[in-house]
């Protein structure tokens, strides 16, 4: 191998390395503390590196916030997903995918209120920012494909319908009125909404 490929590898080893470190301190000070209680270089000194070095890899600590539950999201959309693809009644199979995206979202409530904020007015040019964006269209596609099984609606009536179940999901989510309620009372206020819109589907 030629010595300009492995300084490359190493290089982005390091890197990768470094986003790791950064990735697993960001993540367990906000669960410990909430995000808005936690500064970058808090983060910076357990990953053990310079704060110059931390805004390489995200610029504003909401951008960290991105990056965490980024992860998180994805799992929890990806179990969604499976469960989803048991079931077949429209709003069972709905609601299998809504749930985990809730419970991720509720783990820590500060946190997944600013996600949610962060989703909406980050800068969507900062890559964690489209990461996030892409993982709403993702559910979104998933809720279409376990629409899109009832052959009485087409392709595009069902990604109407599942961006209306997202926008009523991630409302419910970021209400403040709803800070204090729990994951289960939180699916059902989603599960309620979704009845109405969606019974006659599966009926």
């Amino acid at each position: 191998m030629p010595v300009g490929s492995r300084a490359v590898g190493r290089r982005e080893r390091n890197k990768q390395e470094k986003l790791d470190r950064i990735t697993a301190a960001a993540r367990e000070l906000f669960a410990e503390r909430g995000v808005d209680e936690v500064t970058t270089q808090e983060i910076a000194d357990r990953a053990d590196i310079g704060a110059g070095t931390l805004f390489l890899y995200a610029k504003t600590k909401g951008e960290l916030l991105l990056l965490v539950q980024n992860d998180s999201y994805a799992d929890a959309l990806e179990r969604g997903r499976a469960k989803a693809g048991t079931l077949t009644d429209p709003l069972e199979a709905v609601m299998a995918i809504v749930r985990p995206v809730v419970e991720c979202n509720r783990k820590q409530i500060d946190n997944g209120r600013t996600y949610l904020r962060e989703i909406v007015f980050g800068d969507p040019e900062e890559p964690h920012h489209r990461d996030a964006l892409a993982l709403t269209g993702q559910t979104e596609e998933a809720m279409a494909d376990v629409l899109g099984r009832d052959r009485r609606l087409g392709a595009e009536q069902a990604r109407t319908l599942a961006h209306i179940v997202s926008a009523i999901m991630f409302v419910s989510l970021a209400a403040t009125l709803n800070a204090g309620r729990s994951v289960d009372e939180l699916v059902q206020e989603i599960r309620d909404q979704l009845e109405v819109l969606l019974r006659p589907i599966g009926d």
